[in-house]
């Protein structure tokens, strides 16, 4: 799984959304990836040092990881 793809994909994702207001596009962009992601996936983007994450799309996959 290349991260630097799920990087990409999971900010273009949280950019999406950014204009919700901060709190809701966390939110939502964490459901996004609960929703629609392949467990791979979720589990490459929890095991990385998540560098390459917007904040918001930071703030989605620590809460996913929660």
């Amino acid at each position: 799984m290349d991260i630097s793809r799920l990087y990409q994909m999971a900010n273009q994702i949280a950019r999406n959304l950014a204009m919700q207001g901060e709190a809701q596009a966390v939110e939502a962009t964490a459901q996004h990836l609960r929703d629609f992601w392949d467990p791979r996936m979720k589990a490459a983007i929890l095991g990385s040092d998540r560098s390459g994450l917007d904040p918001i799309a930071k703030a989605a996959v620590d809460r996913l990881g929660a």
